[in-house]
């Protein structure tokens, strides 16, 4: 008998068939099944070699063995008159063509159904790769570090080196930093790296700990991308407490060559100071985050006490300025005072550093609310920007500047870089809802403060400001019950008259303007007025605007946008008013405000 004959007696050839495409099946099958699943890539390959290696001992098996109705029976012992080769043979034969009906029908469906998607997947895949490319790849956003003192009191030593990288960073115009409140929002939080970055629109992250033991410091970074959860580059750093700035610096070239961005001009320093009073300045700036009475006053004894040991910090005369400030806003120190405190703080800080971009626009924002000078404010602004066109503080504060001069577009343009930058900022979210407010798209307002809610439940203002679009939509009893969930004494109180007043109970609102005349009738003089405007009550409107000018109201920086109080304008006494106070239309058109506009990448 010859070979090819006996290879088909014994079923070899059958075997190899069958064999093969019952693995092609199980290989389509397993490639398709198994990502499902997350499995690594290495089983399927071992699936695929495994199968390759079994081929051969696959046909030796059908040489060297035959089935019989006892089993199976080595072919040399089978008697040729009771062999059923040939009923095995027929069986494998349908048993072929059972697979290939199978692998024709697996065919067809991916051709026409599977691949496809397959393709369209991979095309959105590789559009999203080019968007993080063109938007993202130069993108990353600076963790705190972590405190790894065995006493665990470094806290502001470790929050304040990551601080002091991210702000060098933030100055690389080709570089999107995220902003420090919505980076540092994860601190103590259990979030992996790759959600951290989902949420902030980064494709890096940085993050490290800081040991500090007498006068040594100990510090780790490591920048990490998110898009392949790979460390990209790490370094530790054992060091004298007087080198954080050489440290602060190293990391922050090191992120820079790791991304290899192209610098136009040197790369950023950090300000060397006395490291003494350098401590002092990094304790004082978390209290003064707090927005508390005792943070401000114990903010402004370390800022003052850092300062007796180093004047030369413009920084720290930034942080006392905006502490006072913040003082004179809420209550808490005398307007006047907290204001010129302020101012000379700022002068102090620029004496030092005539180009240092955040107090001069710290002093375009004390002429926009306090001074009530916009030309002052413009000039301030515009230069602040062009010193620092990126930092998400001053634009928000060249939003509010525009938004003085009625340029809503412009403000809300600004404001939407800046919350791009600091995407979990609710003060950032609130903002972009008062812009829709103004600009009179009510629904998308009131989503905004929904935002804001989520990632602050209990934001200040936020229910209020719902509740104004919410009047305005004309829907009263969804307003009124904003108001009254408002947290906030102060804002709760005068939403109440607006909407008692709007739902037509006049006693009700009659009786929430005294309670709140009572006890906020000094502070709260533009927001009585302009709720006095929305009911109606044009006069006691401009006796409280007359009020609010003499206060020096911070709030009268936005009366030419607040859709709130419409009522004013056809009153023969609104134009002259605004005169007045430097806002009539032609008044506003003729101070320049010009500003670089930052690129706002589409929502995502």
């Amino acid at each position: 008998m010859g070979f090819v004959a006996e290879l088909k007696r014994r079923n070899v050839l059958r075997m190899a068939g069958l064999y093969v495409v019952g693995a092609w099946l199980v290989v389509q099958v397993i490639t398709t099944v198994l990502p499902v699943f997350g499995t690594p890539d290495w089983l399927a390959r071992s699936i695929v070699v495994l199968l390759a290696i079994g081929f051969l001992p696959a046909l030796v098996f059908s040489w060297v063995f035959q089935l019989t109705p006892e089993g199976l029976r080595l072919d040399q012992q089978v008697d040729a008159a009771t062999s059923i080769s040939n009923d095995t043979g027929r069986r494998m034969d349908r048993a072929i063509i059972v697979a290939l009906v199978l692998a024709l029908g697996y065919f067809a469906v991916d051709k026409f159904v599977l691949a496809p998607r397959r393709a369209a997947q991979a095309q959105q895949q590789a559009e999203a790769a080019v968007a993080r490319q063109g938007v993202e790849a130069h993108s990353v956003a600076v963790l705190p570090f972590a405190d790894m003192s065995s006493a665990k009191d470094q806290e502001y030593m470790s929050d304040g080196l990551a601080e002091e990288v991210l702000n060098l960073l933030a100055k690389i115009p080709a570089l999107q930093v995220t902003s420090r409140s919505s980076a540092f929002s994860f601190k103590g939080k259990e979030v992996g790296i790759a959600e951290i970055a989902r949420q902030l629109h980064v494709a890096h992250v940085l993050e490290g700990s800081v040991r500090k033991a007498g006068n040594r410091l100990r510090v780790t970074a490591k920048l990490i991308d998110a898009r392949t959860d790979t460390e990209v580059w790490s370094e530790e750093y054992d060091r004298p407490l007087d080198d954080i700035f050489a440290v602060q610096d190293e990391i922050a070239a090191a992120v820079v060559a790791q991304l290899k961005i192209t610098l136009l001009g040197d790369a950023p320093k950090s300000k060397v100071v006395d490291p003494k009073a350098y401590a002092l300045f990094l304790q004082a700036r978390p209290l003064s985050r707090l927005h508390t009475a005792d943070g401000y006053e114990k903010s402004n004894a370390l800022y003052l006490q850092g300062l007796a040991i180093d004047a030369n910090y413009a920084p720290a005369w930034d942080g006392l300025a905006y502490n006072y400030r913040r003082q004179a806003n809420n209550g808490m120190r005398p307007n006047e005072e907290g204001y010129r405190l302020a101012h000379e703080a700022l002068a102090k800080a620029l004496a030092i550093e005539p180009g240092y971009a955040p107090s001069i626009a710290a002093l375009g924002r004390i002429a926009l609310d306090h001074d009530g000078d916009l030309p002052a404010a413009a000039r301030q602004l515009e230069r602040a920007m062009t010193l620092a066109p990126n930092d998400p503080d001053i634009v928000y504060t060249a939003a509010r500047v525009a938004e003085g001069l009625g340029r809503l577009d412009l403000s809300s343009r600004l404001d939407q870089y800046a919350l791009q930058h600091d995407p979990l900022n609710p003060t950032l979210q609130n903002i972009v809802g008062i812009d829709f407010r103004y600009a009179g798209h009510f629904d998308s307002a009131v989503d905004a403060f929904r935002k804001v809610l989520v990632l602050s439940p209990d934001n200040i203002s936020a229910h209020y400001r719902m509740g104004e679009a919410l009047l305005l939509k004309k829907n009263y009893s969804a307003a009124l019950a904003a108001f009254q969930q408002e947290p906030h004494e102060g804002w709760r109180m005068i939403g109440l008259p607006m909407a008692y007043h709007a739902l037509g109970d006049r006693a009700k609102s009659d009786a929430a303007f005294a309670e709140v005349i009572a006890k906020h009738g000094t502070d709260w003089t533009c927001s009585i007025a302009n709720a006095y405007a929305y009911t109606g009550d044009a006069d006691h409107a401009f006796e409280w605007l007359d009020k609010a000018v003499a206060a020096h109201d911070a709030n009268l920086a936005v009366i030419v946008v607040d859709n709130l109080i419409t009522n004013l304008h056809k009153d023969p006494r609104w134009r002259p008013f605004l005169r007045k106070i430097g806002r009539a239309p032609e008044q506003l058109a003729a101070i320049r405000f010009d500003v670089p506009l930052p690129a706002v990448a589409p929502p995502r």
